[in-house]
């Protein structure tokens, strides 16, 4: 995926003023959207520092030079204007904000979440329903589902469509990219890729209630070999995943392990989508 460029030197400015953070985050990009989401990050941060680094410079210089103590400094009490000073106040921050914009919206677009991802292969779906205080992925077209759990195959789309049975919540996986909310009565898309085998942690980045902290889940990046082993392996284990399964599977639990269903009700996500308007139905007809 192409992403806006700045240049080595401003990259390689970020990449040392940033390079120290923990690995596991959005510094450390196993996919194509979250390596181009860091290259933003850092050619805006550097952008900025082209106006922040003279700021604390000159700030010091102003200081020594113009201190009381210096009888050197010339002393213009009568002085008021300078177009040159003008100039450099004006035009610095007009182009700052300029290449911000143009970062900002160039990456707006290449990097919306709901536009396919260019690959080889065709897109994994993957259906989520974010519970109390869990996480629920299908497989639409493998018939089989996961709670706290997503394996993928490396270098393969994946084309995640996420709701909310509950209440709004965020759905994250930062070394993937692209943090995308989850609502309930509503659908959100969000296309994302790994790169490289792995097991990368996903979580809620949005507080939704007392154990919104244990919706976390991992997303396991196998090769293709692995992936096929791990999707024979769930269809002969687990259990059958139909409505009345997950409405039980709804109720209010915190910490939920991970467990796996070897098959999936056709048309659950829909189910699940249309059981979170209810309550919004009902509030709008009392």
């Amino acid at each position: 995926m192409s992403s806006p460029r700045l240049g080595a030197p401003c990259l390689l400015l970020a990449s040392s003023l940033l390079g120290g953070c923990g690995s596991q985050g959005i510094l450390d990009p196993q996919g194509p959207v979250a390596a181009a989401e860091r290259l933003i990050l850092m050619n805006s941060t550097a952008i900025m520092l082209c106006v922040v680094l003279p700021v604390i410079a000159l700030t010091g210089i102003f200081a020594v030079r113009y201190r009381s103590s210096n009888r050197r400094a010339t002393y213009e009490p009568r002085w008021g204007y300078s177009g040159k000073i003008e100039l450099v106040v004006w035009s610095i921050p007009a182009l700052t904000v300029i290449l911000l914009s143009g970062v900002s919206w160039i990456g707006s677009h290449e990097l919306d979440p709901a536009r396919p991802l260019e690959a080889d292969t065709p897109p994994l779906r993957i259906e989520v329903v974010a519970l109390d205080w869990k996480w629920l992925f299908i497989y639409p077209d493998e018939r089989v589902a996961a709670v706290n759990e997503i394996a993928v195959p490396v270098g393969t789309p994946i084309d995640f469509e996420i709701t909310s049975a509950t209440v709004m919540t965020a759905f994250f996986v930062p070394q993937l990219g692209t943090q995308i909310y989850a609502m309930p009565g509503m659908s959100s898309r969000l296309n994302l890729l790994a790169s490289a085998p792995g097991h990368y942690p996903g979580f809620a980045a949005h507080f939704s209630g007392d154990g919104f902290s244990d919706m976390r889940f991992v997303v396991h990046a196998l090769p293709p070999a692995e992936y096929a082993a791990w999707l024979a392996q769930t269809r002969e284990s687990g259990e059958t995943l139909d409505e009345a399964h997950y409405d039980a599977l709804a109720r209010v639990a915190a910490k939920a392990p991970v467990e796996t269903f070897r098959t999936v009700s056709p048309g659950l996500f829909l189910h699940a989508l249309r059981s979170s308007m209810q309550p919004f139905a009902s509030a709008a007809g009392g």
